[in-house]
């Protein structure tokens, strides 16, 4: 090879890699762009130099580490924004429901003092009523962000397919690319890498690569959501045990449409926002229930032991709804009628839902989904007495049917007071009484404060106090672990930028040492010009 040659290849390999600098300068602030560099390699003995490919510096293992640790980071990020609102909303000293239950309790201390004062007696019933008003407005929050979690599900459901469909279309450019020019096209593998990156802060995945680079990307159980050039879509769907619940369901390459479980997913924003609901703001939902139905009905029973102004017995204070039964949407049978109500004890009442199936060589199961306690009662059984309820069936279920108990879930929603009559309340004693000026009742009605009305353990001020702890201990717990994990992606993303990021000093560096090469290479050609004029002088 001539001096010309070598010098022409070394232009040439200068000019790519000042091309390949200018390209990582230029890139600088592009999100998920991975620094090149130019390989160069000799071109045989003497021959010069040739360019053997422009080459990206990606840490296939470290992107890995981030992206799960994004996902973990995402997941309580989302947590931590839902769980905050429920616990600014239980904690407000002034907003919250104890001060209103003092107040209820407060306005029966004034009508003990004075049981015939009409103004006494309309205190109650104004204090009843805005401690009613309140629990409704709490449930009617915590439905909204029920339903506000349903649409959040169905929003991450939609950007996951869209996100899984781009990866599929990439894997087929990036291989057409492979094919036409034997070289690895970087840009495309830099949006292919950034839209992983982008799919782990929604879901958790699992990468896995073929021969030849694809990317195959699964999640959950293992049910594939990218398949070489092939994407599976998910779909926000009603849950079959409760319609009013959004889940996700996946479609597989047969059209059947299978119902994930909520422990499916436990990274990104769709498991931040499924753990958020089934940890916190279903449980949360549930107590506030629990609270509302031991205060009407230990209300109510120890009211119908008075006698009002008009000397008859007291009658219900309060109004409360009764539990909600679903039957499953896959029950051979249908929608066999369950009908649910309260028990006169209340001691068994529990802030749990619970899950019924029916066999029909072993009978009803009924297992209580905090613990996993189980009860059974025999096949023929047509009441079904556990957690403070009865639940009367009346049909004959099929064998494999299952179905959902929400014994108050929707109960706070319901708590009305049922008197507006200052008559009617039975502040006296219905044995013994002593007309407008007993006040036996009212003090009895009064020392419900104390007692163990929720769950047969704990006061309403306590059962309270300890929805408003737990919550606020979970968001603590969040905010930890939050911090923690954000600490470690903060490392494992300053570590990927060490290996991938571009430096701009670096390059800078490399600016000019290219630029040099390339003069130094230009000078090799002017050398062998001079010597070829030389030559041609001599022969003249």
């Amino acid at each position: 090879m001539s001096i010309f040659s070598i010098g022409v290849s070394g232009l040439n390999a200068a000019q790519v890699a000042l091309n390949t600098t200018s390209n990582n300068i230029t890139n600088v602030y592009t999100d998920g762009y991975n620094r090149q560099t130019t390989l160069l390699g000799q071109s045989g003995a003497g021959n010069g130099v040739r360019v053997e490919g422009v080459q990206r510096q990606f840490s296939q293992f470290v992107a890995t580490q981030l992206n799960q640790a994004t996902s973990n980071s995402s997941a309580l990020d989302t947590y931590e924004t839902q769980i905050a609102q429920i616990d600014n909303l239980l904690a407000d000293s002034e907003a919250g429901l104890a001060p209103l239950l003092q107040s209820f309790f407060s306005s029966l201390q004034d009508l003990a003092s004075a049981p015939s004062d009409p103004a006494a007696r309309q205190g109650l019933i104004g204090t009843t009523d805005t401690l009613t008003a309140q629990f409704r407005a709490f449930d009617g929050y915590l439905d909204d962000m029920q339903q506000s979690a349903n649409g959040q599900i169905g929003d991450v459901v939609f950007q996951i397919n869209n996100t899984a469909e781009q990866i599929a279309m990439l894997n087929r450019e990036i291989g057409l690319a492979k094919a036409k020019t034997g070289e690895a096209p970087n840009s495309l593998l830099d949006q292919r890498d950034q839209l992983v990156a982008e799919l782990s802060t929604m879901v958790d995945v699992e990468l896995s690569i073929q021969d030849g680079g694809t990317y195959n990307i699964s999640i959950g159980n293992g049910q594939s959501l990218v398949s070489g050039t092939r994407s599976f879509a998910l779909e926000a769907i009603a849950s079959s045990a409760d319609p009013s619940r959004t889940v996700v369901g996946y479609r597989d390459g047969a059209g059947n449409l299978r119902e994930f479980g909520e422990s499916t997913f436990t990274g990104g924003e769709l498991g931040g926002l499924i753990a958020f609901r089934s940890e916190t703001l279903d449980k949360t939902q549930n107590q506030l229930g629990q609270l509302a139905v031991s205060l009407a009905q230990g209300f109510n029973a120890q009211h119908a032991e008075g006698v009002d102004l008009n000397s008859d017995a007291g009658q219900d204070f309060f109004s409360i709804g009764a539990p909600t039964v679903y039957s499953n949407a896959n029950n051979a049978s249908g929608d066999v009628p369950f009908v649910a109500s309260f028990s006169d004890d209340l001691s068994g009442l529990t802030a749990s839902d619970y899950d019924v199936k029916f066999s029909a060589t072993d009978g009803y199961s009924v297992t209580r989904r905090d613990t996993g306690e189980t009860t059974t009662f025999a096949a023929d059984a047509t009441t079904l007495e556990f957690g403070g309820m009865l639940v009367t069936i009346n049909g004959t279920p099929a064998d494999g049917d299952r179905f959902l108990v929400q014994p108050t879930r929707h109960a706070a929603g319901q708590l009305e007071n049922l008197i507006q009559d200052t008559a009617l309340i039975a502040a006296g004693q219905a044995e013994g009484g002593t007309g407008s000026g007993d006040n036996r009742n009212a003090l009895a009605l009064q020392n419900l404060q104390d007692k163990a009305l929720v769950g047969g353990v704990a006061s309403l001020s306590q059962a309270y106090a300890s929805m408003v702890g737990d919550v606020g201990n979970r968001t603590n717990v969040v905010q930890v672990n939050r911090q923690a994990q954000a600490g470690l992606t903060q490392q494992l993303r300053a570590l990927q930028l060490s290996e991938s990021g571009v430096n701009l000093d670096e390059e800078a560096a490399n600016l000019i040492r290219f630029q040099q090469y390339y003069q130094a290479s230009a000078k090799v050609i002017e050398v062998g010009a001079t010597v070829l004029d030389t030559l041609l002088g001599l022969d003249a």
